[in-house]
């Protein structure tokens, strides 16, 4: 009996009380950890983590999620929280003390980050601790709708948008093998769009605390994206061989850059694609304040509101999913399909005016956007050099955030009548489908000898 080994006595029952307490951890951090391990596989799949793809993928979800948390704590502010006609003079003066600066702002925005091509995990981490910041700034306003509630608000959408053309900026250098631009950005902007989904349920629920939670909600998540803008690879911040693009078919001996084009087709997908973004600032604003006054049958106007901004959501992330399908065949005939495929849908609109129609004009919108882009993307990396794609995109990126301001502005100041916002809609896609139907006309066709041999950029 005495080389038998002492038991150890369980009487104080630490030893089943050890083993419960690890269920319980177990169980309590499952519901965390395996969600965590679930995005992490699907955003680092394919060679996406070890290219960085993949953490660009969840920052670019973060931001998302922090932007769509302000946007709630704004609306709530300046638009329903009042009646219709005092909305409809706050989103004015928002668009005038915000958008109209930015309109000045935007063209500056991408020529200065392109001469800071050794700090661009700073600049992204930058616009997050910025918006932290300035979301705290308006948590005090938010309540009362004051107007320092506005320049916050101007701030916020300046590093918004920086951060976004620095992202365009950053993906053809964390592209992994075997993977195209257009599949990448597909990624990046579907991570963006479910988070966005996501989020918006929790600043709802946020909101219905007090008008400024959305807002401390918002400051939590860009300071983690913070962070996590300085977990992207090093290269990243590289810059070697790169020059600032001169976009231009014409002043072969000018040496200062312009936004012009390396080729015309190229020139005519981002004139679409203006197109596209501009009608989708068009529709935002001219919607929100149209279904509000006169919603959808039998719902209320915060639920036709909802519905229209769901379509468009879903049209998105679809428009996302078979852009990454198509692997961009084509890019210029998509781009006019697309486009063409729209002003079908919104003379449609106009003719035959309902909800219904509005709703599938935002779901047809969200979709053909989607695609557009991402075919724009495709032709950028197809004849943009190496050298200066990074540049083109900064400043490609910029002239279409204009066109979403220029689109949100005339929104705005048009009459509440459907039937004349359907046909400003389809006079919108038309001048971008005149332009893809030019440069399906004008597209190369591509030989490899004469790619390499045809200068694009100066």
């Amino acid at each position: 009996m005495s080389s038998v080994a002492p038991v150890r006595s369980s009487d104080d029952g630490s030893g089943p009380a050890r083993r419960a307490g690890r269920a319980v951890g177990r169980a309590l951090h499952r519901p965390i950890t395996g969600p965590a391990k679930g995005i992490r596989r699907a955003t680092h799949a394919h060679g996406a983590g070890e290219s960085g793809l993949g953490k660009l993928i969840e920052l670019h979800a973060i931001n998302g999620a922090g932007d769509m948390m302000i946007t709630v704590a704004l609306a709530s502010t300046v638009f329903f929280s009042v009646p219709t006609d005092e909305a409809r003079g706050r989103v004015a003066l928002y668009l005038a003390i915000t958008m109209a600066p930015f309109t000045v702002l935007a063209p500056v925005i991408g020529p200065l980050l392109d001469r800071l091509p050794h700090g661009r995990r700073a600049s992204m981490a930058a616009a997050m601790l910025a918006r932290a910041l300035l979301a705290v700034m308006m948590s005090g306003a938010v309540a009362t709708g004051g107007l320092q509630l506005y320049p916050a608000a101007l701030g916020v959408l300046v590093a918004s948008k920086s951060y976004g053309v620095v992202r365009s900026a950053v993906v053809p250098r964390l592209l992994p093998p075997n993977f195209s631009l257009v599949k990448a950005n597909s990624r990046v902007t579907l991570a963006g769009l479910l988070a966005t989904g996501a989020a918006a349920p929790v600043a709802a629920g946020l909101n219905s605390i007090g008008p400024q939670w959305p807002l401390y909600g918002a400051c939590v998540v860009f300071l983690c994206g913070t962070f996590a803008a300085f977990t992207l690879p090093h290269k990243v911040d590289e810059a070697k061989g790169e020059r600032r693009a001169r976009l231009s078919t014409h002043e072969a001996h000018s040496k200062r850059p312009g936004l012009r084009t390396v080729s015309r087709s190229v020139l005519c997908g981002l004139l679409a694609n203006a197109a596209m973004r501009g009608l989708s600032g068009f529709l935002i604003f001219f919607l929100a304040f149209l279904l509000r006054e006169h919603p959808l049958a039998g719902q209320s106007a915060a639920v036709s509101l909802g519905i229209v901004g769901v379509s468009a959501g879903v049209g998105n992330a679809c428009g996302t999913a078979v852009g990454a399908w198509l692997r961009a065949r084509a890019p210029e005939a998509i781009i006019a399909s697309v486009l063409c495929v729209t002003l079908g849908v919104a003379v449609l609109a106009a003719v035959f005016f309902s909800g219904l129609f509005v709703a599938v004009l935002a779901a047809t919108a969200g979709f053909c956007q989607a695609l557009a882009k991402l075919s724009l993307d495709a032709m950028i990396q197809r004849d943009v050099p190496e050298a200066v794609r990074t540049s083109a995109f900064a400043r490609s990126e910029t002239l279409l955030q204009v066109a979403w301001v220029l689109g949100g502005a005339i929104g705005i100041v048009l009459p509440l009548n459907g039937v004349l916002g359907m046909w400003v809609a389809a006079a919108i896609v038309a001048m971008g489908a005149t332009m893809a139907v030019r440069g399906v006309i004008s597209a190369p066709r591509h030989h490899p000898q004469q790619r390499t041999s045809r200068p694009r950029v100066a």
